[in-house]
């Protein structure tokens, strides 16, 4: 490793941010400055407020949702001039704890509030209603002004006037007035005389449904909503000076920085531009990113799992998921391979130690299945909950198989590999018996505390029919065939490595005809798409999410299918700009905020990479990364939460909001950005034949990137890899030892170079 490599490593493994004025946030152009709470609100603290020419105008701004503080969930500015806030509240009439931001994101009121300044301020307030149910409820706005000069702010108040406050109807619209008038009569070294001051602040509320009301400092609004409707209202803050009020920002001002300051627009179009070789890209970002996981990872180790210095496993996330999980685990340590097959030997060794042995319906166990959690903590161990040892998902049970494959590709090691052949096909055994009377994959849970919907998304609502009701259990959703059609493929290829060809080829005729079942039930020609799940009753469940790419991954889809599939989920209202969404914004279920009904999930996007990859669908592929790595680049420390909202990438929506409870550093997330750049470059390593396929294709904005140290069987391989002028990405080895062959081959063609 270079000193140069060695000192940006350290940059990112340390945590360090520092910003100034932490306790605040400031927006401002020319006179006027808008300095709040880092909530976003005005307290009546000092230095905070609206200001213009020094002048405090608006001392007090508050707002409630049903007499409660709206829960900020991501808050930023968006120029210096603006700023935006998402807010989540709870519905009046929703159950449970009002005050829990991970409980509200399920059925949430969002309030959305996006504020620009300029010699006065305006803002809008979007409230949007993402429960399932109508809803009546109250926003009210307190506020008040004080007209305290900015240095009166930080000590005692010493001019003295008169406040007038005004409420009246004016048009279409509402307004609440501020007149402030102070006089002071100064004799100074024979300068006598009385000086004035007269400033002012009027609020100028339009808004849809029915007019607010004032009582006293508050302002009241009723508002009615059904699911998915929206609420919208125009703040203009008009400051005067003298008798003469100020120009407030337009409406669009917020969208365009054009129109709201021409003259600096000017300037910064024909001022001298500076630029280095790197600066269009994000190649920055994907280096930081990459180290950045790699850190996480190894801070997620879990030590008293550990099979060795070279084989070990993780927790799945900080704070929440400090836990051995299966699932989660597995996926990781796959997807983050590119980087070592320590995790891999670690987690299945350790996944082989948990296997269930008995029929337990307090922990959901059978012969054969694979671990889904097992927790550590009193509740745990005390067995008030059956999470000490707990087998809830299907999806373990087929990752595991694929997993060991993925062992077997990337290091060739037989003495590893042999001691898990039995235990992965005892997980498929298994998984031959989960299943409906049509042969598809599904299952409930026998456990009186288990996990409802124990498939890829295992959140109790995350499955619904098109109409948004839920869907009942047992259900058979369209990834988890494809999860088992990968693990039968998977296995065949280790038992044929092993010379039980026999066994291999009975799992390949198996999985052609389970796949062929597959493609003629869940296929929805009129969609283009896979049905997100099969019902108890064999029905499909015809909503549009994105566990239908997870079938491409697999390799369940049909090839026929594969182009549509990805056209329709990189439509508008499945791809958000910042990612593909967990549902379409179009169903009447989708919020933004919910688990698994409208947020974003970086794990997701490593299969959809691959996915892409193996079609040769490169523009797909360039879409599905970029998102990625341009989310990564908004996130501290360019790390990729658990899981962030659905919100559109438009004028409105310039970052996304985080899921209230995501956790970060997340397994996961931290593992999909090195699926992401092994995608790009079509690694596809062979160990046992000492050989590594690779078809790159990088995009324009990561024009170069350096593998050093990239293990195969025995081999370790510094690789660089370019783009040209033309397009093409090139590539040269630096530094190799070991056996080890580099085929160009692509996929669906003969052309090959290999060097070794």
């Amino acid at each position: 490793m270079s000193a140069h490599q060695g000192s940006a490593d350290a940059g990112v493994r340390r945590l360090v941010r520092l910003r100034t004025r932490d306790e605040a946030t400031h927006i401002g152009r020319g006179d006027t400055v808008f300095s709040t709470r880092n909530e976003g609100f005005v307290e009546g603290e000092r230095e905070q407020g609206l200001f213009v020419h020094r002048t405090r105008l608006l001392s007090l701004y508050r707002c409630f949702v049903s007499g409660r503080r709206p829960i900020p969930v991501t808050l930023s500015q968006v120029r210096q001039d603006s700023w935006l806030g998402y807010y989540i509240a709870a519905a009046p009439s929703q159950d449970g704890d009002a005050d829990s931001p991970d409980h509200v994101a399920q059925n949430a009121l969002e309030l959305r509030i996006s504020r620009v300044v300029g010699e006065g301020m305006h803002e809008h307030y979007d409230i949007t209603n993402y429960t399932p149910e109508p809803v009546r409820f109250r926003l009210a706005l307190e506020v008040d002004a004080d007209f305290a000069d900015l240095e009166e702010t930080r000590g005692e108040r010493q001019q003295r006037g008169t406040l007038d406050r005004r409420w009246r109807r004016a048009g279409d619209a509402h307004e609440l007035m501020f007149d402030y008038h102070a006089q002071h009569r100064f004799s100074h070294q024979g300068e006598r005389g009385t000086a004035h001051v007269r400033r002012s602040l009027t609020l100028r509320i339009r808004n849809d449904g029915e007019s607010p009301t004032r009582r006293g400092r508050r302002i009241t609004f009723t508002i009615e909503l059904p699911p998915q409707g929206r609420w919208h209202a125009c703040l203009d803050w008009i400051a005067g000076v003298d008798g003469e009020p100020l120009p407030t920002p337009a409406c669009d001002a917020f969208a365009d920085v054009e129109a709201a300051d021409q003259d600096g627009a000017l300037f910064l179009r024909e001022a001298t531009v500076f630029t280095t070789a790197e600066s269009t890209t994000l190649a920055g970002v994907v280096t930081e990113a990459l180290a950045r996981a790699k850190f996480d990872l190894a801070a997620l180790r879990l030590p008293r799992f550990d099979h060795g210095a070279r084989a070990w496993t993780i927790a799945a996330g900080a704070p929440a998921y400090v836990a051995l999980f299966g699932r989660d685990t597995i996926v990781t340590a796959g997807q983050a391979a590119m980087l070592g097959p320590e995790m891999l030997r670690g987690t299945l060794i350790e996944m082989v130690s948990w296997q269930g042995s008995e029929r337990n319906d307090w922990r959901d166990e059978q012969p054969g299945r694979i671990l889904h959690e097992a927790h550590s903590g009193p509740l745990a161990l005390l067995n008030y909950k059956p999470q000490a040892r707990y087998y809830g998902s299907i999806s373990s049970s087929g990752l595991f198989p694929a997993a060991l494959a993925q062992l077997w590709q990337w290091t060739g090691d037989r003495d590893a590999v042999a001691p898990l052949i039995e235990p992965a096909l005892r997980a498929l055994r298994w998984l031959d018996s989960c299943t409906d009377p049509r042969g598809f994959h599904a299952c409930t849970t026998r456990s009186r505390k288990g996990v409802k919907n124990q498939t890829w998304k295992d959140s109790d609502d995350s499955i619904r029919y098109e109409d948004g009701t839920e869907v009942a259990q047992p259900v058979a959703t369209c990834e988890e065939q494809g999860i088992a059609y990968a693990a039968r493929m998977a296995m065949a290829e280790v038992l044929s490595a092993f010379d039980r060809r026999d066994e291999a080829r009975r799992l390949r005729r198996e999985a052609q005809a389970f796949k062929r079942r597959f493609n003629d039930a869940y296929w929805m020609e009129d969609e283009g798409v896979f049905a997100l799940a099969l019902d108890p009753q064999g029905r499909q469940v015809r909503s549009i999410a994105s566990n239908a790419l997870h079938c491409v991954y697999s390799g369940i889809a049909d090839d026929a299918f594969v182009p549509r599939i990805f056209e329709r989920l990189l439509a508008p209202d499945m791809f958000s700009g910042w990612g593909i969404r967990t549902l379409s914004s179009q169903h009447p279920s989708y919020n933004p905020y919910a688990y698994h009904r409208g947020t974003v999930w970086p794990a997701e996007h490593g299969p959809f990479a691959f996915a892409a990859c193996r079609h040769g669908l490169h523009d797909c592929l360039e879409r599905i990364c970029r998102s990625q790595f341009e989310a990564a680049s908004l996130f501290d420390f360019r790390r990729l939460p658990e899981c962030f909202s659905g919100h559109p990438r438009d004028a409105e929506h310039p970052f996304p909001a985080i899921y209230p409870a995501a956790n970060a550093p997340q397994a996961w997330s931290a593992s999909t950005v090195p699926a992401l750049v092994q995608a790009m470059l079509g690694l596809r390593p062979s160990a046992p034949e000492a050989l590594l396929r690779i078809d790159p294709n990088l995009p324009a904005w990561l024009p170069d990137i350096t593998l050093g140290g990239l293990r195969v069987g025995n081999a370790v391989a510094s690789l660089r890899f370019h783009r040209g002028d033309d397009g093409h990405t090139s590539y040269e080895v630096l530094d190799l030892r070991g056996e080890l062959r580099i085929s160009t081959e692509k996929p669906g063609n003969g052309e090959s170079r290999e060097v070794g």
